[in-house]
């Protein structure tokens, strides 16, 4: 004798054609490396730029290229995707525990409190990031909480809306709805997650521009050498002239540490670097300059 089929099964299995659907187009549109590799771009880009806005420099004058911009992505998206995946990966424990209570007829009174507050919380929790993304409120004082509110609350409104079918052993929309239905969730929640990121890329490019300018005087020191007065006057910048008139190089600048080639640029800050009065140099990388690296334990060498 065949056992009828439950609520939860039929609620589960109904509408394969429609899930079908959506997923061979989400993996139309996110399958495709070139999809992936412009994200990692962008949230590199997005890390360098805001790691020189902090020192004042405009990141597009460095000229950076593809691999300068994947590299960085790392370093931005290392957290939120572990993050994420640990936080899917307790969800998806928790569904099949529950799916699994449910096929064996219990209905927790839990769950009957769980499922009003869940929506309510939810209902609260997408409306607030979705105001977010009209104008700025009082979510923007934190990192990524408006977008987090966005993704928390859709998601929390679905689930709700799946655990209520379970329970109620509602019949399942039509395939269309259940179509344009995931079609909105899937918007919504990866642009919060774009979101998210791209504000976690952004604070950990200035997080990192702040490290690397409290380590700036330990750092080695850089002595630049030039044929031609460079007029440095910035703070802790000291100018020697050379008097031998048979030296290549007639100026020699102390004070400064080295941050980055890029190009045919080298970007050098003053040991004494503060955003309120700091400077950056970018200098072209000619014959005209030379660069002396030094560790700043050692004396002093001679000027030229």
């Amino acid at each position: 004798m065949t056992d009828a089929p439950t609520a939860t099964t039929t609620a589960e299995t109904a509408g394969p054609s429609a899930r079908q659907s959506v997923t061979r187009m989400l993996g139309a549109i996110v399958a495709p490396s070139s999809m992936v590799t412009a994200l990692l771009y962008f949230f590199g880009w997005s890390h360098a730029y805001w790691f020189f806005h902090y020192l004042g420099v405009d990141s597009s004058v460095l000229g950076f290229g593809a691999g300068d911009y994947l590299m960085r992505s790392i370093d931005t998206l290392y957290v939120p995707m572990t993050v994420t995946a640990a936080g899917g990966l307790v969800v998806l424990w928790g569904h099949a525990l529950l799916r699994a209570r449910l096929a064996a007829g219990a209905r927790p009174r839990l769950l009957r409190v769980l499922i009003p507050a869940m929506a309510g919380t939810g209902l609260v929790l997408g409306a607030a990031g979705l105001w977010s993304v009209v104008t700025p409120t009082f979510l923007w004082a934190d990192l990524a909480v408006a977008p987090l509110c966005l993704v928390i609350g859709v998601s929390l409104l679905v689930y709700t809306l799946h655990l209520r079918s379970l329970l109620t052993g509602a019949p399942p929309s039509g395939a269309v709805v259940q179509v344009l239905q995931s079609a909105v969730v899937f918007v919504l929640v990866g642009l919060g997650l774009f979101w998210a990121a791209v504000d976690y890329s952004a604070a950990v490019g200035q997080t990192r521009a702040r490290s690397f300018v409290a380590k700036l005087p330990a750092g080695p020191a850089v002595v630049l050498y030039s044929d031609k007065n460079l007029s440095l006057t910035a703070p802790g910048i000291t100018t020697t002239r050379c008097r031998d008139p048979r030296a290549a190089y007639h100026f020699r600048y102390d004070g400064l540490r080295f941050v980055l080639q890029s190009g045919d640029q080298y970007l050098l800050l003053p040991a004494q670097w503060s955003p309120r009065e700091g400077v950056a140099l970018l200098l072209p990388r000619t014959d005209s300059v030379r660069l002396e690296f030094t560790p700043t334990q050692n004396p002093a060498r001679p000027a030229c």
